[in-house]
């Protein structure tokens, strides 16, 4: 089996994978999680080590999720920053992502996160005109600050559902990130969604390190928001459903 992994698309935007590897490059800085390592990188192409993946086990999670800590910590200049060294476009998937400067988490999280996708999701036809009146309420109490907590900003994966979490022989090596300043829920709650192995033991070794504010399960609707608001941009009125119920339980927030 060859030792690297290539993509590449022939009808990647500029700067496509080189922001990826700008991501990934900036995970690694931290010393906290493992991530594929870039052997080279060019408009088009991005060339990967290959993790050679094993079955999940309860320790490789926990020690991941110590990892991830770890990672968070290394924080970020602020909130919607991208990989420090990149001045380039970034992205979440194939869709664009906006970059941001802002000291308060929820002025950035509301304008660049969540509604974006939310109002492309509704001309998609798959989220429906009360569903984003739902969504704009629930920003606009996230916009105001009702959510801050005052943490600096994280330096969060951003795409991190458990496709982009491999275990490996070696434990889990984390691909594909769509790398900002964000909020360290928010990682943590797009691993909850898409159903990572073994989460309870991920969020035992997270706060092994760093310990999470009372509530922050409550707290897990509000944060997927933002994938869930992208899979409804282009993935089906499924996921359109699901948004408005996490808008609705953000507003249920005390």
């Amino acid at each position: 089996m060859p030792s690297t992994i290539v993509k590449t698309r022939a009808d990647a935007p500029e700067g496509f994978f080189e922001a990826e590897a700008a991501g990934l490059r900036w995970l690694a800085e931290a010393g906290g999680a493992a991530v594929a390592r870039v052997v080279a990188v060019s408009p088009g192409r991005i060339e990967l080590e290959r993790v050679p993946e094993a079955r999940p086990t309860a320790a490789a999670a926990r020690s991941f999720g110590a990892a991830l800590a770890r990672t968070h910590d290394a924080g970020a200049d602020a909130f919607g920053s991208p990989p420090e060294g990149w001045n380039g476009p970034c992205f979440i998937g194939r869709r664009p992502l906006r970059t941001a400067g802002e000291t308060r988490w929820g002025a950035f999280y509301a304008r660049d996160r969540v509604l974006p996708y939310a109002e492309i999701a509704v001309r998609a036809g798959n989220l429906s005109a009360s569903g984003l009146d739902l969504v704009r309420e629930a920003c606009e109490r996230i916009a105001a600050g009702d959510f801050d907590d005052g943490d600096a900003p994280a330096r969060i994966h951003g795409d991190l559902w458990n496709g982009n979490v491999l275990f490996g022989q070696g434990g889990v090596v984390l691909i594909d990130p769509a790398a900002h300043g964000g909020h360290r829920e928010t990682d943590l709650a797009m691993l909850a969604l898409f159903g990572c192995p073994h989460l309870d033991e991920v969020v035992a070794g997270y706060e092994s390190e760093h310990p999470l504010r009372p509530g922050w399960r409550d707290r897990l609707g509000l944060h997927q928001l933002h994938p869930l608001a992208v899979h409804a941009a282009g993935h089906g009125p499924s996921y359109g459903r699901a948004l408005t119920e996490a808008a609705r339980s953000t507003l249920e927030l005390g």
